[in-house]
């Protein structure tokens, strides 16, 4: 007989109420329980990748953060650029994160890892306002107005002299081993630099490529070559992005040409930069496992301006990753928060 239908005396009543209510929370307690340690032991251990360049280095030291405290996973961040790895995570299957994969330099092997299901896109643009391009200084762009285009700049190699030949225009590509090395030596040979009176100069790494635009700058030099938005380099110089005087040729050849190496490009045709495209990577092993972990990662999006003035705040204090991860928790709550439940938000504040 249903219990509604018992009419007990009223102290019997009360008991009743009181041991059924009892039950519903210890029921409620063990539920809660329950999955929060199933949602714990999901996500479990994993790799990701600290990638070579500030915003990298703070995406993945926040998202260790968050990851630890917020979702009992166990991260550990393993060195990494641009091809490398991809190539050991499409290889290998590891990391189990890359959190700001460059992809116009692995469009096509990436859609192709995609479509295989060893790879995911699970968050196609976390950062906003991205670019990718060449660029000048302002005073250089003030001083020759002329100067609207790439092409107008490529006549002009006697106004950007490289050091060790000043008969030479000097135009500063990317460091080995970054995506945007190959682009730039392609693009160097589509444009036909060379004839022109140009040397492609490598940097050497992240350091030689921030400091050749720095020492230029500051000594009120011109300085022509590759670099990215949203970085501290950009904002705190105000450096001007040059268009390219020609449109943008076609994925074909940009996908199939100017990404790849030089032995597989054979012909590049000269173009405006592709349109820049960053994601959030994960392996297939990751998105079975991660759990919640996952949606945290597809909904974390930086806006370009907060990731410009963390980058600022990284050059002027010297700050490394898990140091400027500390600084955005602590100041960037209202972006942060939005990306992870209450519950979550609370774990992580404590933990800091």
């Amino acid at each position: 007989m249903p219990l509604e239908k018992l009419k007990p005396q009223s102290g019997q009543s009360s008991v009743k109420r009181m041991f059924q209510r009892t039950l519903m929370v210890l029921f409620a307690i063990t539920t809660s329980m329950m999955i929060s340690t199933a949602s714990f032991a999901s996500c479990g251990s994993l790799t990701m990748a600290e990638m070579n360049w500030a915003s990298a280095e703070l995406m993945a030291h926040v998202d260790k953060i968050i990851l630890e405290e917020g979702y009992g996973c166990d991260v550990e961040l393993v060195a990494g650029a641009t091809m490398p790895t991809f190539t050991s995570m499409n290889e290998k299957g590891e990391p189990d994160v890359a959190a700001e994969q460059w992809a116009n330099a692995v469009r096509d092997p990436l859609k192709k890892a995609v479509d295989e299901g060893r790879l995911h896109v699970i968050n196609k643009a976390p950062i906003t306002g991205l670019g990718e391009g060449w660029w000048i200084p302002p005073h250089t762009a003030k001083k020759y107005p002329q100067l609207k285009t790439a092409l107008d700049i490529l006549k002009r190699p006697d106004l950007f002299p490289h050091k060790e030949d000043p008969s030479k225009g000097a135009f500063v590509g990317c460091p080995s081993g970054w995506g945007c090395q190959l682009a730039n030596a392609n693009l160097f040979r589509a444009f036909e630099m060379e004839k022109k009176g140009w040397v492609l100069v490598d940097p050497g790494s992240a350091a030689g490529l921030d400091g050749s635009m720095a020492k230029a700058v500051e000594r009120g030099d011109n300085w022509f070559g590759y670099y990215w938005s949203p970085t501290s380099m950009i904002g705190k110089y105000n450096m001007v992005p040059v268009p390219f005087g020609v449109p943008f040729a076609g994925s074909d050849n940009w996908d199939g040409c100017i990404v790849k190496p030089e032995q597989e490009c054979a012909d590049p045709k000269p173009s405006a930069w592709t349109k820049s495209e960053v994601n959030t990577v994960i392996t297939d092993r990751f998105k079975r496992a991660g759990g919640p972990a996952v949606d945290y990662l597809n909904n974390r999006i930086y806006p370009g301006a907060v990731m410009n003035g963390m980058l600022v705040y990284m050059s002027d204090n010297q700050a490394g990753g898990s140091d400027a991860a500390i600084e955005f928790l602590q100041k960037h709550e209202d972006v942060w928060t939005k990306w992870v439940s209450s519950s979550v938000a609370a774990k992580v504040k404590a933990s800091l």
